[in-house]
């Protein structure tokens, strides 16, 4: 009962003091700690919420690793110029191999043992993938199956060198201290190991990213239906009151590392509507920040945030219209950003090597470093960030 009210009260202060924050100059409360000045190893660990549910959640979390890290080449020694400096790199490197996927279990927070299965790459139409071998779905043994097709973004697996980011360590002991959250929700017929290449990048620059794999829409969804994603708002809300409880366990192996007061919600195509819908109005949240790459669809109620949102889209999306997007963008009541990929499909600049990877990926670290560090000098390097010959990046109402 005591930790019920713990945890009770610790979800009121939340509620409360998040509508505060998103209407400040900086969204994050009083008092944080800077933003990492370096590159963390990174660690990975799966759990499944609710395993004996109606819908239950397996979930992935990467996150900083206490382990000795390689340094990344770079003229800066904040993570988003080494992230800035690695993605352009790889960009002269050519398109991602397909590599191993790291296999996923329905344990609570302990580590996992990899599965190799073969990861998805990218096919030559620009919004879809095939799958020679899909990845494990979190919670269940890998099986070579039939070819399966995919809407979410190719990923390798991160390996040792620079070509490859940061390497994941299945249960590595956390870095010391706590980090802030980002929820990240995944495609249609996709899985969060799919978007590792994203993931895995962010969790090395100071962020616990915590990916659910949908019941209805993932990749080995035994019974999908695209309708399900409005269900996937709720999904995540309940995951977000798990961490919540999980940070009030005293010692708590994950819980003891979560920010819990600092919470963004970012996803790709339906999970960009997912991560959207978890702003629905007249739902308050702890979000302090959201990112939408390739989505923009309202699927749980009118979203008009006032939490600071970045949209990512392709200017040549098939799958979801650029249109879609910027109307979506258009409706945020709070700071906004807008980055176009002129000619892009769907979803081919969240590959290594692949046009518009370096600017996704320094822009969406540095927007996350504003918004969950108060990294004020990450704010000022979003317009830098996100130019290239073939981008454009609008603003509204971000601070001076």
């Amino acid at each position: 009962m005591r930790g019920q009210r713990l945890v009770a009260a610790l979800m009121t202060a939340l509620l409360a003091g998040c509508g505060q924050a998103v209407a400040t100059t900086d969204p994050v409360p009083a008092g944080v700690r800077p933003a990492p000045e370096r590159q963390y190893a990174v660690g990975m660990r799966q759990f499944t919420l609710d395993p004996d549910g109606a819908r239950p959640l397996p979930v992935t979390v990467w996150y900083p690793a206490a382990l000795p890290t390689q340094a990344t080449p770079s003229a800066s020694t904040d993570p988003a110029g080494q992230a800035r400096a690695t993605a352009r790199t790889l960009a002269t490197t050519g398109p991602a191999a397909p590599a191993h996927a790291p296999a996923q279990t329905s344990a609570t927070t302990g580590p996992a043992a990899p599965a190799h299965t073969t990861a998805q790459t990218l096919a030559t139409t620009p919004d879809r993938t095939t799958a020679p071998g899909s990845a494990a779905l979190p919670g269940s043994a890998p099986s070579p199956g039939p070819a399966a097709t995919s809407t979410g973004p190719a990923s390798r697996p991160p390996g040792t060198g620079t070509l490859d980011g940061p390497r994941v360590r299945p249960g590595a002991p956390f870095a010391a201290g706590r980090f802030p959250v980002v929820i990240y929700s995944h495609g249609l017929r996709s899985l969060p190991a799919l978007h590792a290449a994203l993931t895995s990048r962010w969790a090395a620059a100071g962020f616990v990213v915590v990916a659910p794999a949908y019941p209805r829409t993932n990749l080995r969804a035994r019974h999908y239906t695209r309708d399900d994603v409005r269900n996937q708002p709720a999904d995540a809300w309940r995951l977000v009151r798990h961490l919540v409880r999980l940070g009030a366990r005293p010692g708590d192996p994950l819980g003891a590392h979560l920010a819990v007061d600092r919470f963004a919600a970012a996803g790709h195509s339906a999970g960009g509507h997912t991560s959207l819908g978890m702003f629905a109005s007249g739902q308050p949240s702890p979000l302090r920040a959201g990112i939408v790459i390739a989505g923009g669809r309202m699927v749980a109620g009118f979203s008009r945030p006032l939490a600071p949102m970045l949209f990512v889209h392709g200017s040549a999306d098939r799958i979801v219209p650029e249109s879609i997007g910027r109307a979506a963008y258009a409706r945020c009541l709070g700071p906004a950003a807008f980055l176009s990929l002129r000619g892009q499909g769907h979803g081919e600049y969240l590959t290594p090597g692949r046009s518009g990877f370096a600017q996704v990926l320094a822009t969406t670290t540095d927007f996350l470093r504003w918004t969950l560090y108060a990294d004020r000098a990450a704010l000022r390097r979003l317009p830098a960030d996100a130019t290239a010959l073939n981008t454009t990046f609008t603003t509204r109402s971000l601070p001076a």
